[in-house]
């Protein structure tokens, strides 16, 4: 308000002044006298100001109609101009409108309304290093992967644009199930832009896929680098790859190699089990049996696993059982109230047939946790005490129906796999394989029922048989088999 006061002030003064001023010039009583061919003219001082005025302005309308003509033949000449700067403004002006259309038909799904838009840009702005931007995007949201393609291969020929053509023509292969293509496209979107996550994340994907364990470990290394990765994370994912390449070396038949490459896998992460194995067998081979036994335990302290007892088994595999059971003391001591040091302790103890010591040594987990195993092992025990054929047969019988107890199980998807791996067979993650014990995991053995006969190896009445649904014993002889159960225990001990 203080402004508007100010403003109409000034205004009064200076029309005010204006006023002085002309009546001071016209009480002077001078004028211009103009003598022009035969014709003069005099002016008074007041109509000499607006002479003067007049005459300024019509020069200045002059010189603009001059360059206005010089302007207009340079337009048509194809000289750059204020005229032409003033239509290449307008032009730039509807093409950005345009480009900001098609992002907003990006982002509402309107697939064909963008790619109209992307080409009207593209009329207006001539910058295809944006336009085609658009233009691939609204291809792919309509569907149309072929022009989708053919934008991503345009944006190839522009180093500021290649690797959004690589990165999206990369995409696309993936889509289509092409890994071969776009595993070639990723390491090539990687080596333009090596600090991209999302490019990093698809290669080391890819990598694991086809087996390519050293290319996904030098990515791996270069997320580290960048930060984008835990220490702690990086070292356990880089054993695993570790591990994949020894297994692969164990699989040419070098055992020097597969040493090398295990024993590096298991000093990455020593409670990677199947690293620990691996160290394992390249110890034995080399002639080290106590190295091995020391990585066995250390993994074995982390997480008791039954890969890891036949590891340690096999470290001498000729011992009689009673030695056995004394060698295993130095394992079972590195973590006794584990439910997997109570079962194997137990198997020893049947392997050695001393079954009131496996029974001991078992508990109550078969009635606090029953799984197969546990189940198993009392019907073997349940058999060397001399008990009835009934109950070795009950034992039997609900170790069909009983968890499985820990196996290999996706983290991610909960898939459950018979051995480990770096990555999900089901969803493809990877390192996502646990062992722990999967929900509601009572799934029956396979072929249980008809192994039934060869593990007891008894008669039975036939009534029995047939609710078990078993055949028939009519001779009455007990079968060789009847101590196959001790022998397998034995065995995986």
């Amino acid at each position: 308000m203080i402004w508007s006061f100010v403003k109409i002030v000034l205004f009064v003064a200076v029309v005010a002044g204006l006023t002085l001023g002309a009546g001071y010039l016209a009480e002077t009583g001078s004028g211009v006298r103009i003598a022009l061919a035969n014709m003069e003219f005099t002016l008074g001082p007041v109509q000499m100001v607006i002479a003067v005025l007049v005459a300024i302005l019509a020069l200045w309308l002059l010189l603009k109609i001059v360059g206005l003509i010089v302007a207009a033949l340079r337009f048509v000449n194809g000289d750059e101009t204020a005229l032409s700067r003033y239509f290449d403004r307008n032009r730039e002006r509807r093409g950005f409108q345009a480009l900001a259309d098609g992002l907003m038909a990006i982002a509402s799904g309107e697939g064909r309304v963008a790619l109209s838009q992307a080409a009207k840009a593209e009329k207006y702005l001539g910058r295809p290093e944006l336009t085609n931007l658009i233009a691939a995007q609204a291809a792919e949201l309509a569907g149309d992967t072929k022009r989708a393609t053919e934008v991503y291969k345009r944006l190839l020929a522009d180093d500021r644009t290649r690797f959004v053509g690589v990165r999206g023509l990369m995409k696309q292969k993936l889509a289509e199930g092409d890994t071969e293509t776009a595993m070639k496209l990723a390491e090539k979107a990687f080596s333009l832009k090596p600090k991209h996550q999302g490019v990093q994340d698809t290669l080391l994907q890819l990598q694991a896929e086809k087996g390519d364990w050293k290319g996904a470990r030098n990515v791996l290394g270069a997320k580290l680098k960048q930060g984008l990765l835990p220490r702690d994370v990086f070292k356990r994912r880089d054993a695993v790859l570790a591990l994949q390449e020894a297994k692969e070396v164990f699989s040419d038949d070098a055992p020097i190699e597969a040493r090398e490459a295990a024993i590096t896998a298991n000093r990455l992460s020593p409670d990677l089990i199947p690293a620990a194995v691996l160290a394992a067998r390249g110890y034995v081979q080399s002639g080290k049996p106590k190295y091995a036994a020391r990585v066995l335990k250390k993994a074995w302290e982390a997480q008791p696993h039954p890969d890891l007892a036949a590891a340690f088994a096999a470290i001498a595999p000729d011992e009689s059982p009673a030695a056995r059971l004394k060698r295993f003391e130095t394992l079972l001591s590195a973590n006794p109230g584990h439910e997997e040091a109570k079962l194997l302790r137990a198997e020893l103890q049947i392997g050695a047939e001393d079954f009131p010591a496996a029974r001991r040594a078992l508990g109550d987990l078969a009635e606090t946790h029953p799984t197969s195993r546990s189940l198993t092992v009392m019907a073997a025990i349940a058999r060397g005490e001399g008990a009835d054929d009934a109950v070795v047969r009950g034992w039997l019988t609900r170790a069909l129906t009983a968890s499985r107890g820990p196996q290999w199980m996706c983290e991610k998807c909960h898939n459950v796999q018979s051995d480990w791996a770096p990555t999900c067979d089901n969803c493809g993650g990877f390192d996502t394989l646990a062992w722990r014990e999967p929900p509601h995991s009572a799934t029956p053995m396979p072929n249980g029922a008809d192994m039934l006969p060869l593990i007891v190896g008894s008669a039975a009445e036939p009534a029995e048989d047939a609710a078990l649904g078993l055949p028939t014993n009519t001779t009455g002889d007990e079968p060789e088999e009847a101590i196959i159960l001790d022998e397998e225990v034995g065995q995986r001990s």
